[in-house]
């Protein structure tokens, strides 16, 4: 009998099943390049996302039928509100029931998730925040404008506001760290679309203190550290009171609503990053700051004034160190100036929301390729009715085959981005020896499109892969060619062929001969459909 047991002893030693490590990978960011990369799982990650409207988190059976959508739409994050009402309902009193089930639910659907911390502010007003602080206004005081009236805003100087913020968030954060064990989310927003209306900064009377006390030394050190490299608004009025580095804020940068502006704009991010600091000691993971963007020419306090918009750019990045980039939401038409203008100062681009309309199929192109961002997500992504026929889906089908070639050669030049429409009608790209020129697909005038008024947005994205062969991905562009330095030679399509990805390996369609290639001449994916295509060019 001992023989027997010694033999079995050795097999299962022989036919032990490994023990893998239980230990979670963090997600963070790490730089890349010339920019910085999401790591999720230990691996490199690109978000195809969408955002929750406001109300939809709150319930799990409003969200029931949201799931196959996502599903259908090739997402593979998305962007959810957690409500501190719901939250914390009574002080120190946490149910965090609804946040489980939906990362739960959304583990089954194979989505990461990224939090949206509806705290103090939510596009400026605080209406999230809990019964307990909306009715305790001596305890929790708001913001007051020029008359003394109190606004439906919290006042973020106050310790008391902070300090219960604070205790939320982190209290969020330590459970996400204990429960989440698929690291589900990935990423935290804290707050959303912070901005004082109606005033440009706050009157009560601790504002009004510090405004006229001296301008932080930290702000003073960063302005002199970074003089030359200040954005206009803020170097132009410093310069203006000839550099001073003393006295309050009006002697510093000049009596004017944007010094109040700036003023704001720094408490404001000081709070959010003691918010951020709070959460980030229970679970460090990403956590950013999204703006509602400033297009209209009209002044601070006629707009979400003093929030993460690009012309505060400086003091935010200087206030809050903890948090790792701003981010733009769009609802204007100004999607090229925008998405520069977040890349400024080494910021990090993400767009966590955009209006959810025709045209952001073509945008996400131009944001991941032009502009490396790590993500994009329209807003309330599940209104729609037709999602398997949605063209935002049909841009994430093939952003996801191609997302290990773009996350391999984001921040270096062999990746561009191109967005065409009625005013950029042509975009040129040189990579390495040759020119390419991408217009939109109408200028052919083979679309069965072209004939009806206004050209639709399209876009790709185009990898160069060798010396001499390119990727592109996109919808309705044509590529012709050129040689990028000073020679004579022409450039011709040696080979091109249409096809997938398939578990991450090529899997080759139709060679794109003839009628496809225009006899040579140009490459081709047609207005209204998606593609993607192989191609290698020679000179002659």
């Amino acid at each position: 009998m001992k023989k027997y047991l010694v033999l079995l002893t050795i097999l299962c030693f022989a036919f032990e099943v490994p023990q893998y490590s239980q230990k979670r990978e963090t997600p963070g960011l790490t730089d890349f390049g010339s920019t910085q990369q999401l790591m999720v799982e230990g691996k490199p990650f690109l978000i195809l996302g969408g955002e929750l409207g406001n109300s939809s988190a709150s319930s799990l059976t409003y969200m029931a039928p949201a799931w196959e959508k996502f599903r259908q739409m090739n997402l593979n994050t998305i962007l959810v509100p957690v409500y501190w009402e719901l939250m914390e309902p009574r002080e120190g009193e946490f149910d965090f029931t609804l946040v489980d089930s939906l990362l739960q639910i959304s583990n089954r659907n194979n989505l990461k998730v990224i939090l949206l911390w509806f705290g103090s502010w939510k596009n400026s007003m605080s209406c999230y925040a809990p019964s307990w602080i909306k009715t305790n206004t001596a305890r929790f005081p708001r913001a007051k404008d020029r008359d003394g009236n109190s606004m439906e805003i919290l006042s973020a100087f106050s310790q008391n506001n902070l300090d219960a913020d604070m205790k939320a968030f982190s209290a969020l954060m330590k459970h996400i760290k204990k429960t989440d064990r698929q690291s589900t989310v990935i990423m935290v927003q804290v707050e959303n679309e912070i901005g004082m209306l109606g005033e440009a900064r706050e009157r009560t009377r601790r504002a009004d203190s510090l405004f006229y006390s001296p301008v932080p030394a930290e702000l003073i050190q960063y302005m002199q550290a970074n003089k030359n490299s200040l954005l206009p608004e803020l170097k132009g009025k410093w310069e203006m009171t000839g550099f001073t580095t003393e006295g309050n804020w009006e002697k510093v940068f000049g009596k004017s609503l944007a010094t109040d502006e700036f003023f704001q704009a720094w408490y404001y991010a000081k709070y959010v990053n003691s918010v951020a600091e709070a959460g980030r000691k229970e679970y460090d993971i990403p956590m950013y700051v999204n703006a509602a963007l400033n297009y209209k020419n009209v002044d601070p306090g006629q707009y979400p004034s003093a929030g993460p918009l690009p012309h505060l750019m400086d003091i935010w990045q200087a206030s809050a160190p903890a948090i790792d980039f701003l981010s733009p939401d769009f609802y204007n038409p100004y999607f090229r100036k925008y998405n520069d203008e977040y890349t400024q100062k080494n910021n990090l681009l993400f767009i966590p929301e955009i209006r959810f309309e025709s045209g952001v199929e073509a945008k996400v192109f131009y944001a991941i390729g032009h502009c490396n961002a790590i993500g994009f997500s329209p807003f309330s992504i599940e209104s729609t009715e037709d999602p398997q026929n949605e063209a935002i889906g049909k841009s994430y089908s093939i952003l996801s085959q191609v997302s290990s070639q773009v996350l391999k050669n984001r921040g270096t030049e062999k990746m561009d981005g191109v967005l065409l429409d009625n005013e950029f009608k042509t975009q040129e790209i040189v990579m390495g020896k040759y020119k390419l020129m991408v217009a939109h697909d109408y200028t052919l005038g083979w679309s069965p499109e072209a004939s009806k008024p206004g050209w639709t947005e399209t876009g790709g994205i185009i990898i160069q892969e060798g010396e001499n062969d390119f990727l592109v991905a996109g919808t309705g562009i044509v590529i012709t060619f050129s040689e990028g330095g000073q020679g004579n030679q022409s450039v011709g399509i040696l080979q091109a062929e249409e096809g997938n990805y398939v578990n991450g390996k090529w899997v080759a369609g139709r060679r794109m001969n003839g009628d496809q290639d225009h006899q040579g001449r140009h490459i081709r994916i047609p207005e209204g459909e998606w593609g993607i295509q192989r191609f290698s060019l020679y000179t002659f």
